[in-house]
């Protein structure tokens, strides 16, 4: 459908960069952005106006939360408490069932993929807990999932997951349970998922290797990603470079670094993705400001899926975001948990940067490109992350008329200081609308947000048939205040 989208204020692309047009438009036909100005349009297309609104490209999210988040279980107890979620050595090594249902797990699908396109995100490439698995995703979910993404009209990178071990608890502590041939099995089906999608040759649905974290991976099954991503010409996502326990874990057991391992098992190159990277050798921790972590990845080309308000709520920091910019790696936003919210992402990033590393640590608009170009780079798709002529169509509008959003500043700083992503109105994804007047038509969100309850609670009940103490849910997740049995009301007397 032709179209002209007006807005009071509209992020365009000019000369390689985003620019502010008051009161501009973007007009659209065949998918594909065709003007983007001020005053009058050329085209004579139907006209939306929606207002004070904030009109930016497609928010691109590449670590997504398509799932019931486990952040809000986990994130909050201490530290010895949070490693009795992990489950014990017996628990993984009985070989257990999926925790739901393949019914359930397409409710949990669905509603996660309607809280990204509620919350402005118009790409993703999807992240899902494993740890109420049998093992990993399988290729059939991730079909199911393909067709969701095609039904609704928003633009995905999926793939299923794998791996060859699982993290678990015995009485010495964190281990493994080792599956080598789990993790083979799991790459044929997801080489096998990938070239279903490449012969389909749908720009909505590509495929991608979403192997899981680099601790759980043989080095094996990682050379074997890298042959056969170079040969598809494939995006492989790997979470890496996260934590002092993944690089004590790596160490001891190939003798290198984790960025050692991925280099030798020819993954480090310009078609690697990786989720918050907050443990390379820059890491105040480790050599500091004389690594040379960040120039290795940026020579490579490597992107980097920064995913602010995930580590904030652990207790990280990315060391710094500047940093990893200023030595030409291309930084892309994720949000890993819920809310998939990259407004409040954006304000917690730049806001936790300042306290620790000072206000020339990170910049606003930083954040907003990594959101846009920087995500578009990353999935090597130019034709997206930004409104010029030529680009794909996908954008994502944000209101700023409630009155609890304030007077406007700047429009960026307004929307992310005075508002979320929740002031999503309207998305669209090569013209088509998804979101429109903050609702997905033909989706029944109360009744979906009332099964999603339900599966979260099999999801929480999951957690103590994993516990190696075998302790209760109640136990497991204390209440944050005692709870007290509603009583009915004695009857008055007379």
């Amino acid at each position: 459908m032709d179209q002209v989208i007006r807005a009071r204020y509209v992020l365009a692309h000019s000369e390689g960069s985003h620019v502010w047009l008051e009161n501009g438009y973007v007009a659209h036909s065949d998918g594909v952005v065709t003007e983007v100005g001020t005053g009058i349009p050329a085209s004579t297309a139907p006209v939306l106006d929606l207002g004070d609104t904030v009109l930016t490209p497609g928010l691109i999210d590449l670590d997504a939360l398509v799932d019931i988040d486990h952040l809000i279980l986990d994130a909050h107890h201490s530290t010895e408490h949070a490693r009795s979620l992990v489950g014990s050595v017996e628990h993984w090594r009985d070989r257990p069932a999926d925790v739901l249902t393949p019914r359930q797990r397409d409710t949990l699908r669905r509603f996660g993929l309607a809280q990204l396109a509620l919350h402005g995100i118009t790409t993703y490439m999807p992240i899902a807990s494993e740890i109420h698995l049998e093992w990993n995703e399988s290729a059939d979910e991730l079909r199911r999932l393909a067709d969701l993404t095609r039904e609704w009209g928003l633009r995905g990178y999926l793939g299923p997951s794998y791996r060859s071990a699982v993290g678990a608890l015995d009485d010495d502590g964190r281990t493994f349970v080792e599956r080598p041939e789990r993790g083979e099995a799991g790459l044929d089906a997801a080489l096998e998922f990938a070239d279903e999608l490449a012969e389909n040759d749908d720009d909505l649905v590509r495929p991608v290797l979403l192997p899981c974290r680099i601790e759980t991976l043989t080095p094996e099954l990682m050379e074997r990603t890298a042959r056969e991503a170079a040969r598809r010409g494939l995006l492989v996502r790997l979470h890496s470079l996260q934590q002092p326990w993944e690089r004590e874990v790596v160490l001891q057991r190939h003798g290198v670094t984790p960025l050692d391992l991925i280099e030798r098992t020819g993954l480090l190159n310009d078609r690697l993705l990786i989720p918050h990277a907050l443990w390379t050798d820059r890491n105040s921790q480790l050599t500091g400001p004389g690594g040379v972590d960040l120039a290795r990845l940026a020579g490579a080309g490597v992107s980097v899926v920064h995913c602010p308000l995930t580590i904030f709520r652990y207790g990280d920091v990315l060391e710094t975001f500047n940093d990893f910019l200023e030595a030409g790696v291309t930084m892309a936003l994720g949000t890993d948990s819920f809310p998939p919210d990259l407004v409040r992402g954006m304000d917690v990033g730049l806001h936790a940067s300042r306290l620790l590393h000072g206000h020339g640590s990170v910049s606003l608009g930083d954040y907003m490109e990594a959101a846009t170009t920087g995500g578009a780079a990353a999935l090597k798709r130019p034709d997206l992350g930004r409104l010029e002529v030529g680009a794909s169509a996908d954008l994502s509008a944000f209101s700023l008329d409630d009155f609890r959003d304030g007077v406007v500043e700047d429009p960026l700083r307004t929307l992310v200081l005075n508002g979320t992503a929740r002031n999503a109105t309207h998305t669209f994804v090569a013209g088509r609308p998804v979101v429109t007047d903050g609702a997905l038509p033909g989706v029944d969100l109360v009744e979906l947000r009332k099964r999603a309850q339900e599966v979260f609670e099999e999801l929480r009940r999951g957690y103590s048939e994993r516990d190696g103490l075998h302790r209760p849910v109640e136990a497991l997740f204390p209440p944050s205040f005692p709870v007290r049995g509603a009583q009915s009301p004695e009857p008055r007397q007379g």
